[in-house]
C-alpha cells in the first residue's frame, strides 16, 4: 500500500490517509439525502427517491475510488450541487408545455455533456476554454449558482413564499408577465412546522460551522432530523418499507434510462450547453484548489499532469453518473476537508469511496431525514459558494456589470444558463468599448467572441420565454 500510493514520498501514513478520507466523507455525506430530494423535487418528479439514492451512493463510491486508484489524487466525486437543482428546475418548468422535458431527457443531456467533456479533455480544448473566461466571470458563476441553490432551499422549505395579487386571472402552470407590485416575495408563516425546522437546521449548521466542527452540514441535518422527531414530523415507515430496503435493490436503479428520441429537442441542446459550461469551471477550480492545498502543485509540471489526468476521470464520471441515474457527478470542494486533515494521496479518496458504497445499506435511515433539513443544507451551501464574491473587483465596471448580471440572473430568472449567457455577452461588449475608448486594455480571448456569438444566436432562434 505504501508503494502503490507513494505514501512515504508524499510525507503521509496509512492512518493519516484513512482519517482524512473519513473526514471528507463526513463533510460531503449530506449529498446522500440532499441529492435524491433535489432531483425528485421533493416528490414532484417521478425519478424515485430510492433510485436516485442508489445512483448517488454508487456514483460517489465508484468514481471516487477510481480517482484514488488511477490518479492517486485525494479528491472525492459525487453528484454536484447546483446542477442537480438546474436539472430539476428544467423538468418542472416544462411540465405543462407541448414538448415537456422529461427526466430521461435530462439524464441524456448529462450523458452527452460527459462525452463532450471526454472529448474536450483529450483534445485539450478544455484548457483553452478555461483560459478564455475571465476570472471575474468564473467567480460570479460560482456565486450565482450559490444564490440559485439558496432560492431552492428557501422555496422548498416554505421560508420563502410568493403572493400574487394580479389585476387579471393568471392561468396555472404558466410563465406570466405581471407588474412589479403584483407579485410579492415574502417570508412564510413561522407557525408552519416546515419553516420552524429549516430555521432550526440553519442555526444548528451555522453554530457547528462557527465552532469549526468537521462534517457540520451532516451533523446539522441529523440534529434537525432529531428535532423533527420530537415535533412528530418524521414518518418512520421507511424503516420497514420495501421502497427503502436495508439491502440494496439494484433493480430499482434508473440504469441507462435515456431518451434518444428527444435528442433534437431545443431544451436538451440548452441543457447540454449549461451542464457542460458550468461543470467546466466548477471542476477546474476544485481540482486545482485541492491540488494546491495538498502540495501537489509544488512541482508545477507534475501537478498539471496529475490535474489533467484527474479531469479525465471527472469527465468519465459525468457520463457514468448519468448512466447510473443521477445528474452531473463532479469533484467536490469538500475534499479540502480531508486535505486539511493531512490527506495527500489516492488512499484518502479510496477511503471516502468505500464509505459511500457502505452507505448503500443505510437507505431507510437516510429516508427519515425531512425535506426541511436538506433545505437548510442547501441554503448553507449557498453561503459557502458566495465566498467567491470577494474575488470580484466591483469598482471596475467592465468587470462588475457582467459579474453582477451573471450572479443575479441565475436565481431571479431561475436559470443558470441565463446568468452565464448575459455575463459573457456583456463582458465582450463592455471590454470592447473600453478598449476602443483607450481607457484600459482588457483581454478578450477569441473564444469569448465565439461564445458570445453562439449565445446571441441561441436566444435569437430558440427564444427565451420562461
Amino acid at each position: 500500500m505504501n508503494r502503490f500510493f507513494k505514501l512515504k514520498e508524499n510525507g503521509t501514513t496509512v492512518r493519516t490517509e484513512i482519517m482524512a478520507g473519513l473526514t471528507t466523507f463526513m463533510a460531503m455525506a449530506y449529498i446522500l439525502s440532499v441529492n435524491p430530494s433535489t432531483l425528485t423535487a421533493f416528490g414532484r418528479i417521478d425519478m424515485g427517491w430510492y433510485s436516485v439514492f442508489l445512483a448517488t451512493a454508487l456514483a460517489a463510491g465508484i468514481f471516487t475510488i477510481a480517482m484514488g486508484v488511477f490518479i492517486n489524487f485525494p479528491v472525492a466525486l459525487a453528484p454536484g450541487m447546483g446542477l442537480n437543482a438546474y436539472f430539476a428546475s428544467v423538468i418542472l418548468s416544462s411540465a405543462t408545455s407541448e414538448h415537456p422535458f422529461t427526466w430521461q431527457m435530462g439524464l441524456t443531456a448529462v450523458f452527452i455533456s460527459g462525452l463532450i467533456f471526454i472529448l474536450l479533455t483529450v483534445t485539450r480544448v478544455r484548457q483553452i476554454l478555461l483560459k478564455a473566461i475571465p476570472d471575474s466571470l468564473k467567480h460570479a458563476i460560482t456565486v450565482g449558482i450559490g444564490m440559485f441553490i439558496t432560492i431552492l432551499g428557501l422555496k422548498n422549505s416554505g421560508l420563502m413564499t410568493i403572493g400574487v395579487e394580479a389585476g387579471k386571472d393568471i392561468p396555472a402552470n404558466t410563465f406570466t408577465d405581471v407588474l412589479s407590485f403584483e407579485t410579492i416575495i415574502h417570508m412564510g408563516s413561522l407557525e408552519n412546522s416546515s419553516v420552524q425546522l429549516v430555521i432550526i437546521g440553519l442555526l444548528l449548521i451555522s453554530i457547528l460551522m462557527v465552532l469549526n466542527v468537521k462534517g457540520a452540514i451532516l451533523f446539522g441535518i441529523l440534529g434537525t432530523t432529531v428535532a423533527a422527531m420530537l415535533m412528530g414530523e418524521v414518518d418512520f415507515s421507511s424503516l420497514s418499507s420495501p421502497a427503502t430496503p436495508w439491502v440494496p435493490d439494484f433493480t430499482q436503479l434508473n440504469f441507462f434510462e435515456f431518451d434518444w428520441n428527444g435528442i433534437l429537442h431545443t431544451g436538451i441542446i440548452s441543457a447540454v450547453a449549461t451542464f457542460t459550461f458550468v461543470e467546466l469551471f466548477d471542476t477546474f477550480g476544485t481540482l486545482v484548489g485541492t491540488a494546491q492545498r495538498a502540495g501537489i502543485m509544488d512541482n508545477p509540471e507534475e501537478g498539471n499532469r496529475r490535474v489533467g489526468n484527474a479531469m479525465f476521470v471527472d469527465a468519465v464520471a459525468v457520463a457514468g453518473g448519468a448512466a447510473l441515474g443521477t445528474s452531473t457527478t463532479t469533484a467536490f470542494v469538500e475534499s479540502a476537508a480531508g486535505v486539511a486533515e493531512g490527506g495527500r494521496t489516492g488512499l484518502t479518496a479510496v477511503t471516502t469511496g468505500v464509505c459511500f458504497l457502505l452507505a448503500l445499506f443505510l437507505a431507510p435511515v437516510v429516508a427519515l431525514i425531512p425535506g426541511s433539513a436538506t433545505a437548510a443544507a442547501l441554503i448553507v451551501v449557498g453561503v459557502l459558494m458566495a465566498q467567491s464574491i470577494r474575488e470580484i473587483d466591483f469598482k471596475d465596471m467592465v468587470v462588475a456589470i457582467p459579474a453582477f448580471l451573471t450572479l443575479v440572473l441565475m436565481p431571479f430568472t431561475y436559470n443558470i444558463a441565463n446568468g452565464i449567457s448575459f455575463g459573457i455577452v456583456t463582458y465582450v461588449i463592455l471590454a470592447s468599448v473600453a478598449n476602443l475608448a483607450g481607457k484600459k486594455k482588457y483581454d478578450i480571448h477569441w473564444m469569448m467572441w465565439v461564445l458570445a456569438i453562439l449565445i446571441v444566436l441561441r436566444y435569437a432562434f430558440l427564444g427565451s420565454a420562461g
